[in-house]
This record gives C-alpha cells, sequence and structure tokens, in this order.
C-alpha cells in the first residue's frame, strides 16, 4: 500500500531527489518549497509521513511539527526532520517538537529510504528521541 509523503524543502536539487527517492521507493509524494505551502498540504494531502527541512521560508520545520503535533486529527503523522542544522541543541529543539526522527545534510540515501520505511512500518518507533534519551544514560 502507499503511503502519503510530504516533502518541504526549498532547496530544488534536494527536493528533486527526496520526491525520486519516496517515489521509487513506492510512496505518493506532495512537495512544498515554504512552510506556508506546506501547511497547506498537511491539511489536504493529510499525509503518513512529512520530511520537514528545519530552515523553511515563511515556516519553519520546527513550527510545522508543532502544529502538527497539536492537532489530533494529524495524531498518526510521522515527522522526520531534515536538516544541515545538526547540532546538539538543533537536535534537542527537533525532538521538543516532536519530531520522530532527525537526519543531517549531507545524508546517505539509502540510510534515509530505510529510516522512512522504519518509521512506517512502526507507530511507536522514535530514533530521535530515543538516541536523546540515550545520551544522558
Amino acid at each position: 500500500m502507499a503511503r502519503r509523503v510530504l516533502i518541504a524543502e526549498d532547496e530544488p536539487s534536494i527536493l528533486a531527489s527526496l520526491e525520486f527517492l519516496m517515489r521509487k521507493a513506492g510512496h505518493e509524494t506532495r512537495s512544498a518549497a515554504d512552510g506556508e505551502e506546506a501547511l497547506g498540504l498537511v491539511a489536504t494531502f493529510r499525509p503518513h509521513l512529512a520530511i520537514l527541512d528545519i530552515m523553511l521560508p515563511r515556516r519553519s520545520g520546527l513550527e510545522l511539527c508543532r502544529i502538527i503535533r497539536a492537532d489530533p486529527s494529524l495524531a498518526g503523522t510521522r515527522v522526520l526532520m531534515l536538516t544541515a542544522k545538526g547540532g546538539s541543541r538543533d537536535i534537542d529543539r527537533g525532538v521538543e517538537a516532536g519530531a520522530d526522527d532527525y537526519v543531517t545534510k549531507p545524508f546517505a540515501t539509502q540510510d534515509l529510504v530505510a529510516r522512512v520505511q522504519a518509521l512506517l512500518a512502526d507507530p511507536f518507533l522514535r530514533p530521535a528521541l530515543d538516541a536523546r534519551r540515550g545520551e544522558g544514560a
């Protein structure tokens, strides 16, 4: 069964690559080049997974993640942050916003596809949160 994947990315070459990868993996995709457009697609497309860049024009990926998490009708939507911001504090902000996983650019395409598939297969998997918890242990 095809899953719906929303990709919010303002860099055209990365967006095209992500669309190709997700379609090749069998998913139906919609894409947005800014946060406002992505917000509209969240409401109409109802994605199973949102891949969000943090640094988007008009609304950040973090803000979009918080909006998704605040909407009970989107409770099953998984969120993967995909961003160049890879510092510890940046990852913490992503997790605090409700991201299920956090991937930094540049990324290995096979790894990204595997992480997307894992998130869509297991509704309880939250690699980003689990990684943050493990650091203090």
